[in-house]
């Protein structure tokens, strides 16, 4: 089976990337020129140079294959029109060449977000049929997206995919946050309630194959979390002790955000992305990410099998390794 995979070169595309080939997949990357290829150069695979405002590339791209698997976004920019080139007008290119030049494929992808749906109310779980009500400019942008998404229902078999906070190796912002732990440095997110659904990415990227293999199911969207909330400071909690850390200095919530601003200020005038943002730590602190999972158990058989212990384990062992 052919499978395209965008954004593959990040970090959900590129585990998903690997769980690919290891399921004997022909996996086909769509990049930039300056995409940095350090976690998928030693896999055997075949690159793609395009963009999603080259309708051209995108219909090289997607010629023959059996699988799209959109994983590409802009994550943080600093204007509307960022967000919705790559995250709304991106998506609409890909779709529209692959309504035009590969009817018969078996099945897109979509990876959205938990941003696109908006925090739970009261507290309360949410499930795919709710209301979205995004909180922020990405989250509009994807939003949109599902959107766009759902116009092509009745031309490609789509499946739409809400990874909640995710979990892994590679992801920078739990990265940046183990090696602040390790400089006995914690910032003190959120409230102290449990705030936020999580999944581990090695699941994410399971339940993304589970959605393009079955068959029955296109047009539906998916949360995929782990069926206990958690909250932050839990996490940071269990770092802490997993380090062997038994002191440490808090950063609060104010300080947290002055820290904030100063990243953003520098990363504008870098041209880069910030890696900690005021609306991150803002979010952190007031909405509660918490997601019902019934609706994937049941139509796909999905249930995590990566437990809180296992998976943060696992993450702080691989940093560790590699000296943080």
């Amino acid at each position: 089976m052919k499978a395209l995979v965008t954004g593959s070169t990040g970090f959900i595309g590129s585990h998903l990337v690997e769980a690919l080939i290891k399921k004997k997949y022909k996996v086909y990357c769509l990049i930039r020129k300056e995409s940095n290829l350090r976690w998928i150069k030693d896999y055997d695979l075949e690159l793609i140079t395009g963009s999603y405002r080259d309708k051209e590339s995108l219909t090289n791209a997607v010629k023959g294959m059996d699988y799209v698997f959109h994983v590409g976004a802009a994550i943080t920019a600093f204007d509307w029109e960022t967000y919705y080139q790559a995250n709304v007008q991106g998506t609409i290119n890909l779709l529209e060449v692959c309504a035009a030049v590969n009817p018969g494929l078996k099945k897109f992808v979509f990876v959205s977000s938990i941003s696109a749906a908006g925090p739970a109310i009261d507290k309360q779980p949410l499930k795919e049929t709710d209301p979205c009500r995004p909180v922020s400019l990405y989250g509009k942008s994807k939003h949109l997206a599902e959107e766009a998404a759902a116009r092509f229902f009745d031309r490609l078999p789509i499946v739409i995919i809400r990874p909640t906070n995710v979990l892994g190796t590679r992801q920078k912002q739990l990265h940046s946050t183990i090696k602040l732990a390790g400089k006995r440095i914690i910032p003190m997110l959120g409230n102290g309630d449990k705030q936020t659904s999580i999944c581990f990415v090695q699941d994410v990227v399971r339940a993304l194959i589970l959605a393009a293999e079955n068959e029955k199911v296109r047009g539906k969207t998916f949360f995929v979390a782990n069926p206990e909330p958690y909250s932050w400071r839990e996490i940071l909690a269990f770092i802490t002790r997993e380090l062997g850390l038994s002191w440490v200095i808090k950063i609060p919530y104010p300080a947290l955000l002055i820290i904030a601003f100063v990243c953003e200020k520098i990363a504008k005038l870098a041209g880069g992305r910030p890696l900690l943002t005021r609306n991150t730590i803002l979010s952190a602190r007031k909405n509660y990410w918490l997601h019902d999972i019934a609706s994937i158990r049941e139509e796909l058989g999905f249930s995590p099998t990566v437990s809180f212990e296992q998976g943060m384990r696992e993450i702080i062992k691989w940093y560790k390794d590699k000296g943080f």
